[in-house]
């Protein structure tokens, strides 16, 4: 009888063993069991968060999960990320989200933590009203205040313009108020000298300014074709363009400029002489355009190297478009060479490098990650198919990066 009572209390530990495991088995299959997929809402909600920087308003999100539920698929997240970067519905996507992008373009310390600018304001527009992206280094174009009592007017000189409106809480996305015109009848630049964002002031201000105008030329490696000058080296072009400034044996060793200072030099410097006529005057500050003549920082320290090269006049030349750069994806049917900023931009902005740059930044800035896997490098590829196929509408990239990303 004893033995018997033993086993059934045995037989009944072991029960509630098992029973108290396939519990646990199945708390732990509840913790690591994959999320539902987001519903309409959540997905409209976070379309809106990630484009706009805000929640929406509940009538807001009630028209944009109505456009996921009524359009099934991609056209419907679509429809909704429309939603959210209409300047009626979602002016902060135009005052805070876009600002935050552009700003550190702007500027040497690529911060977002600065006062809005023409350069800012310029791409803002562009975005706005659908302007093709592929002019944004090279188009006759500035975006202003208007129709606003008390604001003082656009200045090559300062930009108060711009801070003033930013402080008066003036949107970017009222159409009546902050519209399109163009550098030469604003600045008084002569047509020709302008060349998109790069002759605004406030790239002036950061990337004319003293030095060589190189600085110029590497940061829109950085923010246009999204490499820095030591991920395009490349020590088997020419060095014949490469200015007397540059020491052809820094600290005493050749070896140094052969194989580090001559695989940037060798194609930047033919580049950057399209910005010849250029400088920031420290004295009017206010950029200078000087056709014909050279600015005297293209010809400082001809000590260094007194057989390099002497700058003549602006015209440029890519020598990447050979060697392992020609995979930044030129434009064949573009030369290649040429005078001036203005066609130095056209060669950029039609470059493959371009289209996919402003579409990796894009999606990272909505998608908050980078596009590391298959997956997102796929999405990507798609976008900018996309982009070049809606003449360069940077709008689309955000709609279609925050349809793509709606359910992560």
């Amino acid at each position: 009888m004893k033995h018997r009572s033993k086993n059934r209390r045995l037989r009944e530990g072991l029960a509630r063993r098992a029973t108290c495991g396939a519990c646990v088995f199945a708390l732990l299959a509840a913790q690591v069991a994959p999320p539902a997929l987001a519903g309409p809402y959540e997905q409209a909600k976070r379309i809106y968060e990630r484009l706009a920087g805000v929640p929406p308003s509940a009538a807001v999100l009630r028209l944009m999960a109505n456009d996921i539920i009524n359009q099934p698929g991609q056209s419907g997240l679509l429809a909704a990320a429309a939603v959210a970067t209409d300047p009626a519905y979602a002016p902060s996507f135009y005052n805070v989200t876009l600002k935050e992008f552009v700003n550190p373009w702007t500027n040497r310390d690529q911060s977002a933590f600065v006062p809005l600018n023409d350069y800012t304001a310029t791409v803002i527009g562009m975005v706005r009203d659908d302007v093709p992206f592929n002019t944004v280094l090279s188009a006759d174009i500035l975006y202003v205040f208007a129709n606003v009592s008390g604001l003082p007017a656009p200045s090559p000189a300062n930009d108060d313009h711009y801070a003033q409106a930013e402080t008066m809480g003036i949107s970017m996305a009222d159409k009546a108020k902050f519209v399109q015109t163009t550098q030469s009848s604003a600045y008084g630049l002569p047509a020709q000298a302008t060349a998109g964002v790069w002759t605004t002031r406030a790239a002036a201000q950061a990337f004319f300014i003293n030095g060589t105008n190189r600085a110029q030329f590497r940061y829109t490696m950085l923010n246009y074709l999204c490499h820095d000058m030591q991920t395009v080296m490349d020590n088997t072009r020419p060095t014949d363009r490469i200015r007397q400034d540059v020491s052809r044996s820094p600290g005493g060793d050749s070896r140094v400029f052969l194989n580090n200072c001559a695989g940037c030099h060798s194609g930047m410097d033919p580049m950057a002489q399209a910005f010849a006529y250029y400088d920031f005057s420290n004295s009017s500050d206010q950029l200078l355009y000087t056709p014909g003549h050279v600015q005297p920082k293209y010809l400082k320290n001809p000590q260094n190297f007194p057989w390099g090269f002497v700058t003549p006049d602006d015209s440029w030349a890519n020598r990447w478009r050979q060697g392992p750069n020609a995979d930044l994806g030129w434009d064949q049917s573009l030369p290649g060479s040429g005078a001036g900023a203005k066609s130095l931009g056209v060669e950029l902005e039609s470059s493959e490098a371009f289209a996919n740059c402003q579409v990796v930044k894009v999606f990272k800035a909505v998608c908050l990650r980078d596009p590391a896997s298959q997956a997102d490098q796929t999405a990507v590829s798609g976008i900018e198919q996309i982009f070049k196929a809606s003449d360069y509408d940077l709008k689309q990239v955000f709609q279609q990066s925050a349809a793509d990303c709606a359910g992560s």
